[in-house]
């Protein structure tokens, strides 16, 4: 069975004009379909509904029509099977690293003790160990948003939903933070869903990449992604480098160039509205 299942979805929201009462289709027959384990990412361009595809995924709004499954079961609301990351890290400022990463286990009703060392546990695994007692103002970008992630995993969701989590950083900690997900993807076994503006980004991270059309957003096509090299435990600037990762590229790049023309036209003609 498949761990998710987009049927038809599509999501319309109300303009701002509120005389004329139209509304605007941000997703438009969305039809996708994941399987557990797996890491797929989301590309299309600005304004395309990428965010709200991962929205609808968490539970966060619901679709105008078609449904969302996961494990078989209708997506109704928010639950503690999906972790979510995004693009700003959203850290309690008053609290450290490692009382951040044990926030979600005291909602999941965690014993105290077990909280610290589970939560010890998470932030070793991305790399943070001797930075449990650091406030996020003690901690660089690329730390946070390790934070981020850790606190996310620690109660063990079976789908993490990531929403250009790099998109803020510098290309050298991007770069780095990308081979650190790869790895705990690698470990942990979870189904990851993954937006980015990124293509490089998508080729590197992804076992499939989703091409969102400009709005109303559809699946233009889905381009599976595969490296011998990764496989067999390539170095990331390696399979940065390889004809592979470039044909990838160009493949994703040309199904993109189209749309990204078309968004921008769309924004010429709104604007002058």
């Amino acid at each position: 069975m498949a761990k998710i299942v987009f049927e038809s979805v599509t999501k319309t929201f109300p303009t701002k004009d509120k005389k004329r009462k139209e509304e605007f289709t941000a997703l438009d027959g969305i039809d996708l379909t994941i399987e557990a384990g797996e890491f797929v990412v989301v590309v299309g361009p600005s304004g395309c509904g990428k965010s709200t595809l991962l929205d609808l995924l968490g539970g966060l709004t619901e679709p105008t029509s078609g449904r969302i499954l996961l494990d078989g079961r209708p997506v109704t609301g928010p639950g503690l099977d999906r972790g979510i990351v995004f693009q700003q890290y959203a850290l309690l400022p008053w609290r450290t690293a490692l009382g951040n990463v044990a926030f979600g286990l005291e909602a999941t009703g965690v014993p105290r003790r077990q909280r610290a060392a589970k939560a010890r546990e998470f932030l070793d695994l991305v790399g943070l160990t001797g930075f449990e007692d650091r406030h996020p103002h003690e901690l660089s970008g690329g730390m946070r948003q390790r934070v981020a992630i850790a606190r996310s995993l620690a109660y063990d969701p079976d789908v993490l939903l990531m929403d250009e989590p790099f998109a803020a950083l510098d290309a050298q900690t991007r770069e780095s933070l990308q081979d650190e997900l790869r790895r705990i993807w690698q470990r942990t076994g979870k189904t990851v869903v993954f937006i980015t503006h990124g293509i490089e980004e998508a080729v590197y991270l992804g076992q499939r990449v989703a091409v969102i059309t400009s709005r109303p957003g559809r699946v233009k096509e889905i381009v599976p992604v595969s490296f011998g090299d990764r496989d067999a435990g390539a170095t990331g600037e390696d399979l940065r480098s390889s004809p592979e990762f470039a044909r990838h590229r160009h493949r994703i790049w040309t199904l993109l160039h189209d749309e990204v023309a078309r968004a921008q036209q769309l924004e010429k003609e709104e604007a002058s509205v």
